[in-house]
């Protein structure tokens, strides 16, 4: 089937296709997908089920859904976040109206999830450095777990996102400047450049060297279980400097290193748009994603949290998107997935808060094995769906109904990462 581009073949497309262009539901369930797999990994790591998590049984688990299961996650929001915010932002559009969306639709879910945290986990207030950046949403700016892990663990990637959404306004004219045949060779460009920096924090920046999963439990002695992960501990909060490997926080969590992957979605988002992008068979590209996945065992850590899984991903995203145009409606396009989709944002945001309850209430000092773990992670599951489901229903999606100022084709086709819509 093909498809028809919205676009000149010697200029970006007019302001009346881009005020034109359809929803993208595919992408928008793809995002629960997203979300599902960073909530598998921090399931395991977060839920500190005691004598289970140090059994051998637990270890093959990890082997099977090890760090780069969570990043893989991140890496397709970063990548769909710079898709859509290119697909939506229609030329001419007001930039003070674009930040003040971005802002509405990030922080008040962000605040409500780290309030919830600050609860459950009765973070000291008087230290201001443990929660003061986080609530600002800068805390990956500078490499120490005091800020980059010292509230809502999952909040790191809204740092990097902030920055996103700075820059694009910035940048697009230059975007905008690339001809239409020369696109392929900027996206692979930025490709090639990826690697060579993530190569550059291997050789030169301390961290690890080896190919060992990095993204562990962190273990207290007994086979008790403890009333808090330590991420989430009194102690935790209570130390003056946490270091961090610095070509980890490099690799990971600096927004900088992260930039170049939201402009690889803002690439893929104009082939489709200009029908450079023609391929609907989902198959290929996930095919070669998995091989990159795969490859991610035999690699440092400074390539398995995203460099491998780039360019797949990108494709994976484009091709959703061209599915999507061409009339073709896959499993994820379903209603329930967009719905999933939809509050996705929120599931990403609540589900530490709901573990570290969940720790405190049910698995602190208690023992379980497989099953007991098994068992919670489920409930953490239901448990987080809906509370997701309630944070999107009676407060972001009512928010940006009465503030934002208009509903784009962003609502329709989801959004940003881990989900916020245009």
């Amino acid at each position: 089937m093909s498809l028809a581009p919205v676009r000149t073949e010697s200029g970006p497309e007019s302001s009346d296709a881009a005020a034109a262009r359809p929803a993208l539901p595919s992408l928008t369930g793809a995002r629960w997908w997203a979300a599902f797999a960073v909530f598998l990994l921090h399931a395991l790591v977060f839920l500190p089920v005691y004598p289970f998590q140090k059994s051998e049984l637990f270890r093959q688990i990890h082997q099977l859904m090890p760090m780069q299961l969570g990043a893989a996650g991140v890496t397709f929001f970063f990548v769909l976040s710079g898709f859509i915010i290119y697909w939506s932002f229609r030329p001419g559009s007001s930039v003070p109206r674009f930040y003040w969306r971005r802002v509405l639709k990030i922080y008040p879910t962000h605040l409500v999830a780290a309030l919830a945290f600050i609860l459950v986990a009765s973070v000291p207030l008087s230290r201001m450095v443990v929660w003061a950046p986080n609530l600002a949403l800068i805390h990956t700016w500078v490499p120490k777990w005091t800020t980059v892990g010292g509230l809502n663990v999952p909040s790191w990637s809204l740092a990097a996102e902030i920055l996103f959404y700075l820059s694009f306004p910035l940048a697009l004219p230059l975007v905008r400047r690339i001809r239409s045949h020369q696109v392929w060779w900027v996206l692979a460009g930025l490709l090639v450049a990826i690697l060579l920096l993530h190569t550059a924090y291997y050789l030169w920046v301390p961290g690890p060297k080896g190919i060992a999963n990095t993204f562990a439990p962190r273990l207290i002695p007994g086979d008790v279980s403890p009333y808090f992960e330590l991420h989430a501990a009194p102690i935790w909060f209570e130390q003056s400097d946490i270091p961090v490997a610095a070509s980890y926080w490099l690799s990971y969590n600096f927004p900088l290193s992260r930039l170049p992957e939201f402009f690889l979605g803002v690439l893929a988002a104009r082939l489709v748009l200009e029908g450079r992008w023609r391929n609907t068979r989902l198959a290929p590209p996930m095919i070669v994603l998995m091989i990159a996945y795969a490859a991610t065992w035999v690699v440092p850590p400074n390539y398995k949290m995203s460099a491998l899984l780039l360019a797949p991903m990108t494709a994976v995203v484009a091709t959703l998107a061209a599915r999507d145009l061409a009339g073709i409606r896959g499993f994820t396009a379903s209603p329930r997935m967009v719905w999933l989709g939809n509050i996705s944002f929120a599931f990403y945001l609540i589900q530490f808060p709901v573990m570290v309850l969940i720790t405190r209430l049910l698995i602190g000092g208690k023992q379980f094995g497989p099953l007991g773990w098994l068992g919670f992670a489920a409930l953490s599951l239901v448990v987080s769906t809906v509370v997701a489901a309630a944070i999107y229903h009676w407060i972001d999606d009512p928010l940006m109904r009465k503030f934002s100022g208009r509903r784009t084709a962003a609502k329709q086709a989801g959004s940003t990462p881990p989900g916020p819509r245009e």
